[in-house]
């Protein structure tokens, strides 16, 4: 899935809390964003096995939201979101395909790290690629519950991360041709 979708993926499930506790709504909205990017930091390491975490993430995601709720504050927000974030990233990289840049091709078998298991763990293919036409319409969707929740600077981020997404969406198999030889 494309980076954006997984960031609206961050800002829609902290989108419900920042509507009930609107004081920490740019906490979790900042948390959700770095979040829902950080696990793709290791595009240039081994994409999808250095910070992707689907398993042992949830072991830090659910201390962060137990330690948010019981002592609420913008960085305990802020740290809980991210975590959720990153962890639903990673998880959520299984349902897609392979790390490679034509992941169309079916060549992988390998969608995302499992630490705890020491194993691959094999792409699901419900959105084929990312920037497939199904993870373009994910990313609008998952943008919505931002777009009536969040305002200012963080609406105006989602605006653009859509556009983007669907830009991204529109040119994704031609790309591919541009990417440099290290990064495949």
């Amino acid at each position: 899935m494309m980076a954006t979708t997984h960031v609206f993926a961050g800002l829609a499930v902290v989108a419900p809390v920042a509507y009930q506790v609107p004081e920490f709504a740019l906490s979790l909205a900042v948390g959700a964003i770095l979040g829902g990017f950080a696990p793709d930091f290791d595009l240039v390491l081994v994409h999808r096995r250095t910070f992707h975490y689907p398993i042992g993430g949830l072991a830090v995601a659910v201390p962060a939201v137990a330690i948010a709720i019981e002592f609420p504050s913008s960085v305990t927000t802020a740290l809980a979101a991210f975590a959720v974030a990153a962890w639903l990233h990673a998880a959520s990289d299984a349902i897609g395909g392979g790390p490679e840049m034509d992941p169309w091709n079916d060549r992988s078998e390998r969608a995302v790290y499992d630490h705890v298991r020491g194993r691959w763990i094999r792409p699901r293919r419900w959105i084929r690629y990312d920037g497939a036409p199904e993870d373009a319409a994910l990313a609008v969707a998952l943008a919505v519950p931002a777009l009536v929740v969040f305002g200012g600077w963080i609406r105006t981020v989602v605006l653009g991360g859509v556009t983007l997404s669907l830009a991204y969406a529109l040119f994704r198999r031609r790309l591919v041709a541009w990417v440099p030889d290290w990064l495949e």
